[in-house]
């Protein structure tokens, strides 16, 4: 996951938390997180990156629909960087 830019990371979240979502419903939740539009040509290509990089697989609903989960290694990944983060927030809390 070190290799990849935030946007990318977000995305990984975004395809863990939905139900095989297609493109859209990612732009959605995503511009509903960022508070503003995201275009195709930054979504798409960022998906297919993280395809690439067999983090994330695509499949086809229809002639216009792909939708997005997340393989084995992609979830493994999630769950890593969870991990990694919880720690540091779990510090936080005993300090306060």
């Amino acid at each position: 996951m070190h290799d990849l830019t935030g946007f990318q990371r977000d995305l990984l979240y975004v395809v863990n938390g939905l139900d095989d979502p297609h493109g859209l419903a990612i732009k959605d939740e995503l511009e509903d997180y960022y508070g503003t539009e995201i275009h195709h040509g930054r979504l798409y290509p960022n998906l297919d990156t993280l395809v690439e990089k067999s983090l994330v697989e695509k499949g086809q609903v229809d002639r216009r629909t792909n939708y997005y989960t997340l393989t084995q290694r992609g979830r493994k990944e999630v769950e890593g960087r969870n991990n990694w983060e919880q720690q540091y927030l779990e510090q936080e809390a005993i300090s306060d």
